[in-house]
């Protein structure tokens, strides 16, 4: 009986809305959204936007050409338009213009959240309001920080601990502007200590606020190089600390061991980890190879469809 109940309501359902003009294909994707979404991160075409094969402003257009209806930027390539509303909202009518969402900015050279001095950390709070409110304007949810220090990195306690304290504190100063403008300050593993997954799960901890979260990013899981000398952290290990508080998910194709070893990502298992967190949203794809960018980025589109298609059938 109430099997028949559900389907006398989706019948009368999808009658109202083709009653209202809306298409049987529109109606039939709109019963189930996709268990997480699709993103470019910017950083996966730096080669061309380094080297004037592509502007900045082209970006989103591009990315829809090639199948992608959400954008993550790097500051980097607009570094001195934060505060140009002009340029910012030309950035928008490009996006708006071909349906892609602006997800993101990630954050780089504004000063180091462990900077030495309480100056500098206070500079560093200051460089980076401009952008929570660029992030605003475009309509993303979220900058992307880097927990960088003047702690050497270590894995001694101490040290450690003397590292969250200073990140922490700056964050938290960063996340209380951001909170007028309803945007998210997320930190990405992105080595020295923050590569530690344990560490980031506790710095995001310590801050203290709920605008504070992650970046998981798969690939970005070595803590310190030395030569030939490799200290990382396992990839899968430190995804699934993270993503308790993760607000976006970064993938490489490439992967770490808690020995030094990179391996190819297994895409199901990662994102089997991704999804038992009850995250459903973006997750960016930030790969591509020199001189092969687009043909790379399709690839780990493709691979990363598939998988997403095999896990909904699976539920």
């Amino acid at each position: 009986m109430q099997n028949r109940r559900t389907f006398l309501k989706n019948t009368s359902l999808a009658a109202a809305a083709l009653g209202l003009g809306v298409p049987e294909f529109a109606l039939a994707k709109s019963k189930a959204d996709p268990i997480f979404k699709i993103s470019l991160a910017q950083w996966s075409v730096n080669p061309l936007l380094f080297g004037g094969k592509m502007d900045n402003l082209d970006f989103a257009v591009e990315a829809k050409k090639h199948g992608f209806d959400a954008v993550e930027y790097v500051n980097q390539f607009f570094m001195d338009k934060a505060q140009d509303k002009a340029y910012l909202q030309e950035m928008k009518n490009r996006s708006d213009g071909e349906g892609v969402t602006n997800v993101l900015i990630m954050v780089d050279r504004e000063g180091q959240l462990g900077a030495a001095t309480s100056e500098e950390r206070k500079q560093t709070v200051e460089n980076h309001k401009k952008w929570v409110e660029a992030a605003k304007f475009l309509g993303c949810h979220s900058i992307r920080v880097n927990a960088y220090t003047a702690v050497p990195f270590s894995q001694d306690p101490k040290q450690e601990q003397e590292a969250i304290n200073v990140c922490s504190s700056t964050l938290r100063r960063i996340c209380e502007f951001a909170n007028d403008f309803d945007i998210n300050v997320i930190i990405e593993n992105h080595g020295g200590f923050s590569s530690n997954g344990t560490w980031l799960t506790e710095l995001i901890r310590q801050t203290e606020h709920p605008r504070a979260g992650t970046l998981p990013d798969f690939g970005n899981f070595v803590m310190k190089r030395d030569g030939d000398q490799i200290l990382s952290y396992d990839s899968y290990r430190g995804v699934d600390q993270l993503m308790p508080r993760a607000k976006g998910v970064s993938l490489k194709p490439r992967v770490w061991d808690d020995n030094g070893r990179e391996f190819g990502l297994d895409y199901t298992r990662m994102m089997k980890i991704v999804l038992a967190h009850d995250y459903h949203g973006y997750v960016g794809i930030e790969h591509g190879e020199r001189g092969r960018e687009w043909e790379t980025i399709e690839e780990v589109r493709v691979n990363l469809d598939q998988v997403r298609r095999t896990l909904e059938n699976a539920g």
